[in-house]
């Protein structure tokens, strides 16, 4: 569930089988009668009409012959039609009637769409507007988790050549942690100029460690750098060597990045 704020009006969405369900309920809160507008709007023959081809177009279970029923009584006098009738009688996706804490009705985006038109232009491209920045900053967080998974799975490549070269058997499981942790933090001095503890006694009100609140191309950089480490340390060159390879490593991978991200916005 997310919510947006569109000209001061608090909006709802919610998401059924990985889609876009908006509250029509929000969209109307703080209109004077605003909730009969929902009925009104779908009394309209053309509201019908575009509910119906939507439908057809992306419910194979829709009931079309209840529909065509109901397209005939559209625009008389004596029509009425709730969203609750509505949905019982014709097997709708596209229109829901929730209950619960969240409860009123909610429309795929795309009807969602119409009905903000219907009831105001001006408020349906405040809407689309705001439902776009929701998009964008929702691929920017599947982006950064991305970048946040490729970077574990490297991890385990790193940690397997620390424990093919740099743990002998004879260790005791502290001291093998103590060195995953030592080459881990060379890795942080590298590229964040701090290890995990420096990191940790500077944040004390952050939960979650130095690369959780790393930045996409932080993360990018790390991964090439735990390959890179990796092979620094099958080759036994020594760590004092490595930190200042992998810092040099991670200056010029870290300029290269922002260029390319300074490019994109200039485009």
């Amino acid at each position: 569930m997310a919510k947006i704020i569109v000209r001061g009006t608090e909006v709802t969405i919610i998401s059924i089988d990985e889609k876009d369900y908006i509250s029509l309920t929000d969209m109307v809160r703080s209109i004077q009668n605003g909730l009969s507008l929902i009925e009104k709007w779908l009394r309209n023959k053309n509201t019908i009409e575009f509910l119906g081809i939507w439908e057809e177009m992306y419910n194979a279970d829709f009931n079309s012959l209840e529909f065509e029923g109901i397209k005939n009584e559209a625009g008389l006098n004596r029509f009425i039609l709730s969203v609750k009738q509505w949905t019982e009688k014709t097997n709708s996706k596209g229109l829901i009637a929730k209950a619960g804490r969240y409860g009123g009705t909610y429309a795929h985006k795309d009807i969602a769409f119409e009905f903000a038109s219907w009831v105001s232009p001006q408020f349906k491209l405040y809407l689309l507007k705001e439902f776009q920045r929701l998009k964008e900053e929702e691929q920017k967080q599947i982006g950064w988790s991305a970048k946040r998974e490729l970077a574990k799975i490297n991890y385990h490549i790193h940690t397997d050549a620390i424990k093919q070269n740099l743990t002998p058997i004879e260790l005791t499981p502290i001291q093998t942690s103590i060195v995953y942790a030592n080459e881990a933090d060379v890795l942080n001095m590298a590229l964040f100029g701090k290890t995990a503890k420096q990191w940790r006694d500077a944040n004390p009100q952050l939960k979650g460690n130095i690369r959780d609140y790393a930045l996409i191309n932080e993360l990018i950089c790390l991964s090439n750098m735990e390959n890179i480490n990796a092979i620094f340390i099958n080759e036994s060159i020594p760590q004092s060597e490595r930190l200042i390879k992998l810092n040099q490593i991670a200056i010029q991978q870290m300029r290269v990045l922002q260029d390319v991200e300074n490019r994109k916005l200039l485009k």
